[in-house]
């Protein structure tokens, strides 16, 4: 695909870069912050407060929405943005994620050191063919392999749709590691032939794999790179600290194609935007905002880690805003009071204002890295702060 992706300004002192990504619905400015609409919806906004606050791209769920509603009802109603009255670009992933932490855990559990409980493991088996688990709506048997894959988010009518891969844990062995890699990457190849069978316009991702080993990230990268994907996920384990991370990250962006985008999978705290942003990453994707929102959890630049518990005894008294620097519609009309009362009534009005006003701040946040890079200030605007 040409001219899928446009870079306009590189960082005087790191890998950072502004630029631009193609879509059939609209240019998508980098770097920026994919939010997550995993069932078609960002949980207690809509699509309306998302186009209000200025999010530029929504990520979606290829193997929930594959459960329900269906990928052809969706495609009935015209695609993703027809049924979520959405109208600018749309990511989906291809559900490999999901083999993920279905049979060993997430990312973020892996991360804080929580195994998944086997009553909650619904994966089958794992095999060349594909991935066979039980629905958790109910319980019948499924199978998703990198041909549907690329079917059902080719009916689901994305702008950017990822390959089918196997995302392996931290505490598997090097050998089980690198036959995944190997099969991920015969997938990839099917993939790639099923995209061109359909004669799809979507850009599509090739995922890199490999674990927390270098060699096999080396490997894999180089592997996906002369795949010819527009674009460049870095998926897998990333290790069990962000300082582990930061080194499987910084490793393999130093030996990607500069021309192609760079997504980092599932990552989205504010640091490590900032040292993914460094490192030549140039779109991101997380549940974390969305989710910590809805626990109370606030971005605010008042505090040393740009973050605050609202549900603390402390804000019951409060009259200030979420933030006293931000405009948001949140913070210039309610007070921490007013959101902290509404969280210990359990009324789902203080999960909506307060992932309203994450989304915001994220989004904002991201903006003013683009535009530090821009004026070659990122290094001491942000990468010295965070």
């Amino acid at each position: 695909m040409e001219n899928f992706f446009t870079i306009h300004k590189k960082a005087l002192k790191s890998r950072a870069r502004s630029g631009t990504i193609h879509t059939l619905h609209g240019d998508l400015q980098t770097p920026c912050f994919m939010t997550v609409g995993t069932k078609a919806n960002v949980k207690t906004i809509s699509s309306l407060q998302l186009e209000e606050i200025g999010v530029p791209v929504v990520l979606c769920n290829t193997y929930h929405l594959h459960l329900l509603p269906g990928e052809d009802l969706i495609a009935e109603m015209g695609g993703l943005h027809g049924f979520m009255n959405w109208q600018k670009p749309i990511f989906t992933d291809s559900g490999g994620y999901q083999i993920f932490s279905m049979g060993h855990g997430s990312v973020s559990e892996e991360i804080k050191g929580v195994r998944n409980s086997p009553t909650r493991r619904s994966l089958l088996k794992i095999s060349e063919d594909g991935a066979v688990f039980r629905s958790y709506l109910d319980g019948s048997q499924k199978i998703i392999t990198p041909e549907s894959s690329i079917q059902i988010q080719n009916k689901l009518g994305a702008d950017m749709i990822a390959v089918f891969d196997e995302c392996t844990p931290f505490h598997v062995e090097k050998t089980y590691t690198r036959k995944s890699m190997e099969m991920t990457h015969r997938w990839l190849n099917r993939c790639i032939a099923e995209h061109q069978k359909l004669k799809s316009p979507q850009a599509l991702y090739g995922i890199i794999q490999g674990g927390i080993y270098e060699d096999l990230r080396e490997i894999s990268l180089e592997y996906i790179a002369k795949s010819g994907t527009p674009g460049i996920c870095i998926g897998g384990s990333l290790g069990q600290t962000k300082e582990q991370m930061y080194t499987i990250v910084d490793f393999v962006t130093q030996r990607l194609p500069v021309e192609k985008p760079v997504h980092l999978l599932g990552i989205g705290d504010l640091d490590d935007l900032v040292q993914g942003v460094a490192m030549g990453i140039d779109t991101f994707d997380c549940v974390a905002p969305t989710r910590n929102a809805r626990h109370g959890r606030i971005f605010s630049s008042e505090t040393p880690k740009n973050t605050l518990q609202v549900t603390n005894a402390t804000f019951r008294n409060n009259h200030t805003p979420l933030d006293i620097h931000c405009s948001c519609a949140v913070c210039t009309q309610y007070s921490k009071s007013y959101i902290h009362y509404l969280f210990r009534a359990k009324e789902v009005l203080g999960m909506q204002l307060a992932t309203y006003h994450n989304i915001w701040f994220l989004t904002r946040f991201m903006e003013k890295i683009r535009k530090s890079i821009e004026n070659e200030q990122f290094e001491e605007e942000f990468q010295k702060k965070f």
